[in-house]
Protein backbone atom coordinates (compact mmCIF):
# COMPACT_ATOMS: atom_id res chain seq x y z
CA UNK A 1 0.00 0.00 0.00
CA UNK A 2 2.72 2.52 0.67
CA UNK A 3 4.34 1.61 -2.80
CA UNK A 4 0.82 2.40 -4.20
CA UNK A 5 0.22 5.73 -2.21
CA UNK A 6 4.18 6.93 -3.22
CA UNK A 7 3.25 6.23 -6.75
CA UNK A 8 -0.19 8.46 -6.30
CA UNK A 9 1.88 10.87 -4.82
CA UNK A 10 3.78 11.55 -7.65
CA UNK A 11 1.20 10.71 -10.52
CA UNK A 12 -1.13 13.61 -8.56
CA UNK A 13 -0.55 16.78 -6.95
CA UNK A 14 -1.59 16.38 -2.98
CA UNK A 15 -4.27 18.92 -2.64
CA UNK A 16 -6.20 20.21 0.40
CA UNK A 17 -9.14 21.79 -0.51
CA UNK A 18 -12.48 20.11 -2.41
CA UNK A 19 -13.89 21.79 -5.53
CA UNK A 20 -16.50 21.95 -8.14
CA UNK A 21 -15.58 20.74 -10.93
CA UNK A 22 -17.98 21.70 -14.33
CA UNK A 23 -17.96 22.03 -18.43
CA UNK A 24 -17.99 25.64 -19.42
CA UNK A 25 -18.84 25.47 -23.29
CA UNK A 26 -17.57 28.68 -25.38
CA UNK A 27 -21.35 28.71 -26.32
CA UNK A 28 -24.50 26.82 -25.49
CA UNK A 29 -26.09 27.91 -28.68
CA UNK A 30 -23.78 26.89 -31.75
CA UNK A 31 -25.35 27.58 -34.53
CA UNK A 32 -24.63 24.02 -37.18
CA UNK A 33 -21.75 23.60 -38.73
CA UNK A 34 -19.54 25.64 -35.87
CA UNK A 35 -17.15 24.39 -33.77
CA UNK A 36 -17.39 24.62 -29.91
CA UNK A 37 -14.85 25.36 -27.63
CA UNK A 38 -14.76 22.63 -24.51
CA UNK A 39 -13.32 24.40 -21.51
CA UNK A 40 -13.00 22.52 -18.10
CA UNK A 41 -13.27 24.51 -15.01
CA UNK A 42 -12.49 24.18 -11.31
CA UNK A 43 -13.81 26.31 -8.16
CA UNK A 44 -16.47 27.22 -5.91
CA UNK A 45 -19.87 29.24 -6.54
CA UNK A 46 -19.76 28.71 -10.20
CA UNK A 47 -16.70 30.38 -10.56
CA UNK A 48 -13.56 28.75 -11.65
CA UNK A 49 -9.42 28.03 -13.10
CA UNK A 50 -9.25 26.61 -16.31
CA UNK A 51 -8.33 22.82 -16.26
CA UNK A 52 -5.98 21.96 -19.14
CA UNK A 53 -6.76 18.79 -21.58
CA UNK A 54 -5.43 15.56 -19.56
CA UNK A 55 -3.61 13.10 -21.17
CA UNK A 56 -5.75 9.97 -22.78
CA UNK A 57 -3.92 7.39 -20.48
CA UNK A 58 -5.95 9.32 -17.55
CA UNK A 59 -9.50 9.94 -19.68
CA UNK A 60 -12.16 7.47 -19.45
CA UNK A 61 -14.08 9.13 -22.01
CA UNK A 62 -14.19 12.86 -23.47
CA UNK A 63 -17.35 12.70 -25.87
CA UNK A 64 -20.37 14.49 -27.53
CA UNK A 65 -24.00 12.69 -28.20
CA UNK A 66 -26.09 14.18 -30.89
CA UNK A 67 -28.30 13.11 -33.53
CA UNK A 68 -26.35 12.31 -35.58
CA UNK A 69 -24.51 10.08 -32.84
CA UNK A 70 -21.34 10.38 -30.86
CA UNK A 71 -18.23 12.08 -31.56
CA UNK A 72 -14.97 12.76 -29.58
CA UNK A 73 -14.30 15.89 -27.99
CA UNK A 74 -10.41 16.24 -29.93
CA UNK A 75 -7.63 18.18 -28.55
CA UNK A 76 -3.64 18.32 -27.07
CA UNK A 77 -3.07 17.33 -23.92
CA UNK A 78 -2.46 19.87 -21.21
CA UNK A 79 -4.31 22.15 -23.64
CA UNK A 80 -7.26 24.76 -22.78
CA UNK A 81 -9.91 24.68 -23.97
CA UNK A 82 -9.75 20.85 -23.20
CA UNK A 83 -11.23 20.16 -26.74
CA UNK A 84 -13.17 21.30 -29.58
CA UNK A 85 -16.47 19.55 -31.10
CA UNK A 86 -18.33 20.22 -34.29
CA UNK A 87 -21.80 20.82 -34.35
CA UNK A 88 -23.45 18.57 -37.27
CA UNK A 89 -26.99 18.99 -36.81
CA UNK A 90 -29.70 21.11 -34.99
CA UNK A 91 -31.18 19.82 -31.78
CA UNK A 92 -29.73 19.56 -28.66
CA UNK A 93 -25.98 18.21 -28.04
CA UNK A 94 -24.81 16.29 -24.67
CA UNK A 95 -20.58 16.68 -23.75
CA UNK A 96 -19.60 14.57 -21.53
CA UNK A 97 -16.22 14.24 -19.71
CA UNK A 98 -15.35 11.25 -17.15
CA UNK A 99 -11.67 11.22 -15.70
CA UNK A 100 -9.68 8.37 -14.13
CA UNK A 101 -9.08 8.36 -10.43
CA UNK A 102 -6.69 11.05 -9.14
CA UNK A 103 -5.38 11.28 -5.40
CA UNK A 104 -6.23 13.60 -2.39
CA UNK A 105 -5.35 13.73 1.15
CA UNK A 106 -7.04 15.98 3.48
CA UNK A 107 -6.08 17.35 6.64
CA UNK A 108 -8.75 17.04 9.42
CA UNK A 109 -10.30 20.62 9.58
CA UNK A 110 -10.44 20.93 5.85
CA UNK A 111 -12.12 17.48 5.76
CA UNK A 112 -14.92 18.69 8.13
CA UNK A 113 -15.50 21.73 5.64
CA UNK A 114 -15.45 19.29 2.48
CA UNK A 115 -18.11 16.54 4.17
CA UNK A 116 -20.48 19.53 5.37
CA UNK A 117 -20.07 21.49 2.13
CA UNK A 118 -21.33 18.49 -0.01
CA UNK A 119 -23.59 17.82 2.05
CA UNK A 120 -21.77 14.48 3.55
CA UNK A 121 -21.76 14.53 7.10
CA UNK A 122 -23.08 10.56 7.32
CA UNK A 123 -19.70 9.67 6.60
CA UNK A 124 -18.43 10.77 10.11
CA UNK A 125 -20.24 7.84 11.15
CA UNK A 126 -19.26 5.48 8.67
CA UNK A 127 -15.50 6.59 9.13
CA UNK A 128 -16.14 6.03 12.96
CA UNK A 129 -17.47 2.74 12.54
CA UNK A 130 -14.71 1.69 10.05
CA UNK A 131 -10.81 0.03 10.46
CA UNK A 132 -9.53 3.78 9.50
CA UNK A 133 -11.30 5.96 12.52
CA UNK A 134 -8.76 8.27 13.47
CA UNK A 135 -6.53 8.17 10.57
CA UNK A 136 -5.15 10.60 7.95
CA UNK A 137 -8.08 11.15 5.46
CA UNK A 138 -6.47 9.53 1.48
CA UNK A 139 -9.16 9.34 -1.08
CA UNK A 140 -9.41 8.45 -4.55
CA UNK A 141 -11.95 11.00 -6.50
CA UNK A 142 -13.25 10.79 -10.12
CA UNK A 143 -15.23 13.11 -12.56
CA UNK A 144 -18.20 13.08 -14.29
CA UNK A 145 -19.65 16.22 -16.27
CA UNK A 146 -21.98 16.85 -18.66
CA UNK A 147 -22.94 20.07 -20.75
CA UNK A 148 -26.43 20.29 -22.60
CA UNK A 149 -26.22 22.67 -25.74
CA UNK A 150 -29.05 23.62 -27.95
CA UNK A 151 -28.81 24.18 -31.46
CA UNK A 152 -32.15 25.62 -33.39
CA UNK A 153 -35.12 23.63 -33.01
CA UNK A 154 -33.74 19.50 -34.17
CA UNK A 155 -34.26 16.75 -32.00
CA UNK A 156 -34.00 17.11 -27.68
CA UNK A 157 -33.58 13.16 -27.68
CA UNK A 158 -30.44 13.61 -25.68
CA UNK A 159 -31.24 15.84 -22.93
CA UNK A 160 -32.06 12.40 -20.69
CA UNK A 161 -29.77 10.20 -21.96
CA UNK A 162 -28.23 7.61 -19.44
CA UNK A 163 -24.48 7.90 -20.43
CA UNK A 164 -23.53 5.01 -17.69
CA UNK A 165 -21.16 7.13 -15.70
CA UNK A 166 -20.66 6.09 -12.49
CA UNK A 167 -22.04 9.26 -10.50
CA UNK A 168 -24.92 11.08 -13.27
CA UNK A 169 -27.31 13.93 -12.99
CA UNK A 170 -30.04 13.11 -15.46
CA UNK A 171 -32.53 16.03 -15.86
CA UNK A 172 -35.91 14.54 -16.60
CA UNK A 173 -37.47 17.35 -18.57
CA UNK A 174 -35.46 19.52 -21.51
CA UNK A 175 -34.15 22.46 -19.83
CA UNK A 176 -34.15 24.42 -23.27
CA UNK A 177 -38.16 24.05 -23.08
CA UNK A 178 -38.27 25.20 -19.93
CA UNK A 179 -38.60 28.86 -18.44
CA UNK A 180 -37.15 31.11 -15.36
CA UNK A 181 -39.20 29.95 -12.59
CA UNK A 182 -39.94 26.48 -13.79
CA UNK A 183 -39.19 23.14 -11.93
CA UNK A 184 -36.80 20.99 -13.08
CA UNK A 185 -37.00 17.42 -11.75
CA UNK A 186 -33.25 15.88 -11.71
CA UNK A 187 -32.45 12.25 -11.09
CA UNK A 188 -28.88 11.41 -9.65
CA UNK A 189 -27.99 7.33 -10.33
CA UNK A 190 -24.44 5.54 -8.88
CA UNK A 191 -23.48 3.00 -10.80
CA UNK A 192 -26.52 3.30 -12.78
CA UNK A 193 -29.04 2.72 -9.54
CA UNK A 194 -30.79 5.56 -8.16
CA UNK A 195 -28.74 7.53 -5.09
CA UNK A 196 -31.59 8.56 -2.61
CA UNK A 197 -30.30 10.97 0.32
CA UNK A 198 -27.31 12.62 -1.85
CA UNK A 199 -27.48 16.69 -1.47
CA UNK A 200 -28.40 18.18 -5.11
CA UNK A 201 -27.09 21.76 -5.81
CA UNK A 202 -28.14 23.82 -8.51
CA UNK A 203 -26.07 26.98 -9.21
CA UNK A 204 -27.03 30.35 -11.29
CA UNK A 205 -24.01 32.06 -12.62
CA UNK A 206 -25.74 35.58 -12.36
CA UNK A 207 -26.15 34.78 -8.45
CA UNK A 208 -23.67 32.24 -7.03
CA UNK A 209 -24.73 33.14 -3.89
CA UNK A 210 -28.29 31.40 -3.81
CA UNK A 211 -27.98 28.49 -4.89
CA UNK A 212 -30.96 25.93 -4.86
CA UNK A 213 -30.54 22.30 -3.50
CA UNK A 214 -32.76 19.28 -2.18
CA UNK A 215 -31.57 16.00 -1.44
CA UNK A 216 -32.69 13.25 -3.65
CA UNK A 217 -35.30 10.85 -2.75
CA UNK A 218 -35.07 6.84 -2.38
CA UNK A 219 -35.93 7.11 -6.40
CA UNK A 220 -32.60 9.21 -6.43
CA UNK A 221 -35.32 12.23 -7.79
CA UNK A 222 -35.12 16.03 -6.51
CA UNK A 223 -37.17 18.69 -8.11
CA UNK A 224 -35.29 22.12 -8.39
CA UNK A 225 -37.44 24.91 -8.75
CA UNK A 226 -35.21 27.56 -11.20
CA UNK A 227 -35.55 31.26 -10.39
CA UNK A 228 -33.27 32.59 -12.98
CA UNK A 229 -32.56 32.37 -16.92
CA UNK A 230 -28.90 31.83 -18.18
CA UNK A 231 -26.33 29.32 -17.31
CA UNK A 232 -26.74 26.71 -14.55
CA UNK A 233 -24.36 24.51 -12.84
CA UNK A 234 -26.02 21.34 -10.77
CA UNK A 235 -23.73 19.03 -8.97
CA UNK A 236 -23.60 16.08 -6.58
CA UNK A 237 -21.10 13.89 -4.88
CA UNK A 238 -20.67 10.81 -3.18
CA UNK A 239 -18.53 9.17 -0.92
CA UNK A 240 -17.73 5.30 0.02
CA UNK A 241 -15.32 3.54 1.40
CA UNK A 242 -12.65 2.29 -1.25
CA UNK A 243 -12.55 -1.37 -2.46
CA UNK A 244 -10.62 -3.74 -0.66
CA UNK A 245 -7.42 -4.00 -1.84
CA UNK A 246 -7.01 -0.17 -2.55
CA UNK A 247 -4.35 1.96 -1.79
CA UNK A 248 -6.47 4.75 0.07
CA UNK A 249 -9.57 4.11 2.44
CA UNK A 250 -11.86 6.75 0.57
CA UNK A 251 -13.09 6.72 -2.64
CA UNK A 252 -15.51 10.06 -4.13
CA UNK A 253 -17.33 10.08 -7.32
CA UNK A 254 -18.04 13.88 -8.28
CA UNK A 255 -21.29 14.39 -10.72
CA UNK A 256 -21.83 17.82 -12.58
CA UNK A 257 -24.22 19.13 -15.47
CA UNK A 258 -24.40 22.48 -17.04
CA UNK A 259 -27.19 24.24 -19.19
CA UNK A 260 -28.61 27.80 -20.06
CA UNK A 261 -32.08 28.38 -18.77
CA UNK A 262 -34.21 29.99 -21.40
CA UNK A 263 -35.63 33.32 -19.77
CA UNK A 264 -39.25 32.45 -21.76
Amino acid sequence: MKSLIAVLLIAFPVVTRAHDFWIEPSTFHPERGSIVAVRLRVGQQYLGDPVPRKPASQLVRFEAHHAAGVAPVIGRDLADPAGMVAVPSEGLMLVAYHSKPAYVELPEDKLQQYLREEGEERIHEVRARSPFAGQPWREMYSRCAKSLLSTGSGSAAVFNKHLGLPLELIPEKDPYALAAGSTLPVRLLHRGKPLAGALIVAIPKADPAHPVSARSDRNGLVRLTLPSSGPWLIKAVHIDPAPAGAPVQWESVWASLTFDMPAH
